[in-house]
């Protein structure tokens, strides 16, 4: 369940890009991060909210819980746990298959398709 995000290979989204990809505002951010463990963005020296894609990911996980599956934050935090330890040995294959991903793109790319 990874987002699509239009530049592939970023190390880092910012708090407004992460809010324009989902359609909301930075605050339901900012809300998500103290609500939710596995949101940790990373804080540059003048302490912006850096966010890898990993982060991204995370909040895409959450946004479908609660908004289109229509979760309470708790009851979304019980699911987010419980398919942690169904998923922990996935989630290699997963970063398998986005590393593939990012390379057919850039292959792409580099062809002019």
């Amino acid at each position: 369940m990874t987002l699509r995000t239009e530049k592939v290979g970023r190390l880092y989204y910012r708090m407004g890009e992460v809010a324009e990809l989902f359609g909301v505002k930075p605050s339901l951010i900012r809300y998500y991060e103290t609500e939710f463990d596995i949101i940790k963005p990373h804080r540059n020296n003048k302490g912006n909210r850096l966010f890898t894609q990993q982060d991204v990911d995370n909040f895409h996980k959450i946004f479908y819980l609660v908004k289109e599956k229509g979760f309470t934050l708790e009851g979304a935090k019980a699911k987010l746990k419980t398919k942690n330890q169904e998923t922990g040995s996935n989630e290699e294959v997963v970063e398998s298959l986005r590393h593939i991903k990012r390379f057919l793109l850039e292959l792409r790319n580099d062809l002019g398709v």
